[in-house]
């Protein structure tokens, strides 16, 4: 997915994060955007252009002549994608998704899941193996579309589901580069029953949002 602004650009996606989460939220004027972020009401026109042209954000029309503004589900991955880009380089990354873990395994043992799949090598992926060796799951393995033979923190990495050897229970999504394509991928092959999404992917309450409009 190309970048709505260039790499390094701390600030521009910054912005951009806080425009996709205010559309996602439900602001539909680019006035109400403005006060949220506080930022310009030009500065929003702008980037919400930028984001239009890279099909971020799909512009309807609303009653008494306003628009009415959403995000697509590549702006759904790329506010995945900055969120967790984001938290990567703040200290807050590691105490969120160790959180996000153990509210993930406590869903799971309520279901009576005890095996689970990751989807995704990742920090996350570590985060959640050593996360899971205190809230009495079992990270039995993890899919990956790079894997090659080396282990990740000890644990089997395979390139698709179906060259699984080891029975299991649920898949948790861990891929932080492709979210969402993990998450619907994960929804295809085995239901939403059988997928776990930490909260900080952001991509559980999308997932609704998009199917409804």
């Amino acid at each position: 997915m190309d970048r709505v602004l260039p790499s390094g650009s701390g600030e521009d996606e910054r912005i951009v994060l806080n425009l996709l989460n205010s559309v996602d939220d439900g602001a539909q004027s680019q006035r109400r955007i403005a006060e949220e972020l506080g930022i310009a009401l030009g500065l929003v026109n702008l980037y919400l252009k930028r984001c239009i042209k890279k099909g971020l954000v799909k512009v309807g029309q609303a009653p008494a002549r306003r628009y009415a503004y959403y995000l697509t589900p590549q702006g759904f991955a790329e506010k995945s994608r900055l969120t967790v880009e984001y938290l990567s380089s703040s200290f807050s990354f590691f105490r969120q998704a160790k959180a996000d873990c153990t509210s993930v395994f406590q869903l799971a043992r309520e279901q009576n899941f005890q095996n689970l799949v990751l989807y995704g090598r990742s920090d996350l992926a570590e985060i959640a193996i050593l996360s899971a060796v205190d809230c009495g799951v079992s990270i039995v393995a993890i899919v990956d579309q790079n894997a090659n033979e080396v282990p990740f923190v000890g644990k089997q990495v395979v390139s698709s589901f179906d060259d699984l050897t080891v029975p299991f229970d649920a898949v948790m999504v861990t891929d932080v580069v492709n979210a969402r394509r993990a998450f619907d991928e994960g929804l295809r092959l085995y239901g939403p029953d059988r997928v776990l999404v930490p909260s900080l992917l952001g991509l559980n309450f999308s997932e609704r949002r998009s199917k409804e409009q």
